[in-house]
């Protein structure tokens, strides 16, 4: 029998319908594969958003989430947690930024929300370079360097950001040269724009402007970061090394979590940044969890080794498939640009094929996959997508 309390109640709070959603219930992974309520397999090539790396419900990280949640879930920043500190000395050292600081949050969105107060902090400017088509986050400073007016609402609307076309070195330095930009802000590999990727010239060229004039150089890498792209960080294939990077999606396989690393020429101050749930115990054991999977299993190398073949088979399919225009990418980061609309080649994929692929713009499918992907896999992938366009 209900409460009293709600016996007067006839409806049933709804969600708020803002996701467009599969009529697909998806309730267990193992590995690439993920299986829904009526027992239907799917090969998962998109990773919820490119946010599983080492593969769902690994035995190692379920077994380090239970432990810990069997000790103590959270408790606040008011206290020492060694567990920070531990992932601290392992990021550094796995990535190459053990000489950084470590500031750990909740989204990717928080993180660069705290990369950008941080720029400003530094420099006392407020004005940002964001390239065209990036995709940042969705909250405040986060969305307003976000290139879609779509999603910026009018308070989010501050005329703070001047967006850039991602390689045109000399319109990032004709900007930088007013002396007035507090950060600049960039994805080494586009994902919501459609895996557009940043040329070495633009990257070492901003890095150089930046540090000419005062800026802060941020690299998001929430999706091309943690060995997403066959190295560390995407950034490191472009020879630059920035002031501030951030980090998310993958760093906890699925446990909301974010970082930023932030280089030792940033003097931190009490009550300067800060967050309630940001870096907790559970969250941390998370974390640890995916870093050991990634050493065990040399899941950097694999992502490279993979993605290398993955993007070799698609280029070969290429030369006999009309339909895909350009095969663009990096490691297991990788988009699919084609002539036709995504829309009919996704939906077969999920519902015929029973395979999961993400998209951008309106003819891209992206591939996102756990970096823990094998040349089976790929090879499977490829049989199913074959199956799509012989049969349109």
């Amino acid at each position: 029998m209900l409460p009293l309390c709600f016996t007067k109640y006839t409806q049933i709070m709804k969600l708020f319908d803002v996701y467009p959603l599969f009529d697909i219930n998806i309730v267990k992974g193992q590995g690439c594969k993920v299986w829904d309520d009526k027992g239907q397999e799917y090969l998962d090539l998109y990773g919820g958003h490119a946010v599983i790396s080492i593969g769902h419900c690994h035995p190692h990280y379920t077994q380090c989430l239970t432990e810990q949640a069997s000790r103590l879930g959270f408790y606040s920043n008011s206290v020492i947690n060694t567990l920070q500190q531990q992932l601290a000395d392992r990021l550094g050292r796995i990535s190459g930024y053990d000489d950084y600081q470590l500031f750990l949050v909740n989204s990717g969105a928080e993180a660069n929300e705290n990369c950008l107060k941080l720029a400003s902090f530094t420099n006392g400017r407020k004005r940002v370079l964001s390239a065209e088509k990036a995709f940042h986050g969705r909250t405040s400073l986060a969305v307003e360097v976000t290139n879609n007016p779509k999603i910026v609402a009018p308070i989010n609307d501050n005329g703070h950001v001047t967006f850039l076309p991602l390689n045109d070195l000399e319109a990032w330095e004709r900007e930088l040269a007013k002396g007035d930009v507090c950060a600049c802000i960039l994805e080494c590999i586009q994902g919501v724009g459609g895996v557009n990727m940043a040329a070495p010239e633009l990257a070492q060229g901003l890095q150089t402007a930046c540090k000419q004039y005062g800026t802060v150089l941020i690299c998001d890498e929430i999706q091309c970061g943690y060995g997403r792209s066959g190295q560390f960080f995407a950034h490191q294939w472009l020879g630059i090394r920035p002031d501030l990077i951030s980090v998310a999606k993958g760093i906890a396989n699925g446990f909301p979590m974010s970082a930023v690393l932030i280089a030792p020429e940033f003097a931190p101050v009490y009550g300067q940044l800060g967050t309630t749930f940001g870096g907790n115990h559970l969250a941390c054991a998370a974390a640890l969890a995916v870093l050991d999977v990634f050493e065990q299993e040399h899941l950097v190398d694999n992502a490279r080794e993979v993605g290398d073949y993955f993007i070799s088979q698609l280029k070969a399919l290429q030369q006999t498939q009309p339909h895909i225009v350009e095969v663009r990418g990096r490691g297991l980061m990788i988009g699919i640009v084609l002539d036709i609309p995504h829309k009919e080649i996704r939906q077969r994929l999920i519902h015929e094929e029973h395979c999961f692929t993400g998209c951008a713009s309106t003819n891209i499918l992206r591939v996102l996959p756990p970096l823990c992907l094998t040349k089976a896999e790929v090879d499977d992938f490829m049989g199913r997508l074959k199956h799509v366009f012989e049969t349109l």
